[in-house]
């Protein structure tokens, strides 16, 4: 028993011999008509780091490879996902469940935006109901077979990403960051919250971490120097990738067509995952 033991082994993760009362087991079951093999969370500090590019370049990347990937948005009040993938119109369901939009390409993908009457309406919903909308989403969908699942998350530390890590059986996190001290400090509380939570951070990406120029081909740090190494090197995280500010990606998110995008600054991470 820990010296500092409030005797609540509800809210405890220790093992010990004076354990008054089992954990809850907060585990959602995957629709049965579904086989997901491997699930990363894309999680950020904070928003506007471009988590959710991020989260389409990765299912994109691995969808090319030839895996079989989707896409759930969690991000209930600020879904991007449909957009970047250019999927438009509702998504359909059976008596057995409801049936993922797909991607040109063939990517699933599920968000709440494929349930709204208009892309543009807001979403007015206390923590508790956003929570179990994403938890339908893993309860409720027919994903089928999937090879590699990739969970946009919102930001910040909140009921979502709690209820993520407690119910879905995560795999991996990558975190998404950008230059700026604040950024970094705020991406620090997300590091910690996955290291609670026993969830590995498989990698780090350092979003919009310089500007290179088309014309001399020098280097700009728009957002000051980077941060990502030490931050990384503070929590043993192996794997880290620096995107760089690139108009071409912005013009094809805004055109809804980030599957045409590749780079290979995110070759790494997807070794890391492939292993």
């Amino acid at each position: 028993m820990s010296e500092t033991c409030n005797h609540n082994c509800g809210s405890c993760s220790e093992s010990c011999t004076d354990r008054t009362q089992e954990q809850t087991d907060f585990s959602a079951k995957l629709n049965e008509l579904s086989n997901v093999k491997k699930v990363y969370g894309i999680i950020s500090g904070k928003g506007g780091v471009g988590k959710s590019i991020v989260t389409a370049m990765l299912a994109s990347h691995m969808n090319k490879k030839g895996y079989k990937t989707a896409v759930l948005d969690a991000d209930i009040t600020g879904p991007s996902i449909p957009k970047l993938f250019g999927i438009d119109g509702s998504a359909m369901q059976n008596d057995m469940g409801l049936l993922p939009s797909q991607s040109k390409n063939g990517t699933k993908v599920m968000s709440i935006n494929l349930l709204l009457p208009s892309n543009t309406d807001p979403v007015l919903w206390r923590g508790p109901i956003i929570a179990n909308v994403v938890k339908q989403f893993w309860t409720d969908v027919i994903w089928g077979d999937i090879d590699y699942m990739f969970i946009d998350m919102p930001p910040g530390t909140g009921d979502v990403p709690l209820t993520i890590f407690q119910s879905l059986p995560v795999d991996g996190l990558i975190v998404v960051t950008s230059p700026q001290d604040l950024v970094s400090m705020i991406a620090r509380k997300a590091v910690k919250m996955a290291e609670m939570m026993n969830i590995p951070i498989i990698a780090m990406v350092e979003n919009m971490s310089y500007y290179k120029c088309p014309d001399c081909g020098n280097i700009h740090k728009i957002f000051g120097e980077s941060k990502i190494d030490e931050v990384a090197k503070e929590h043993s995280i192996n794997t880290v990738a620096k995107l760089p500010m690139e108009s071409k990606m912005a013009e094809l998110s805004d055109k809804g067509d980030i599957e045409s995008f590749s780079t290979e600054d995110l070759n790494e991470i997807i070794k890391a995952m492939e292993k």
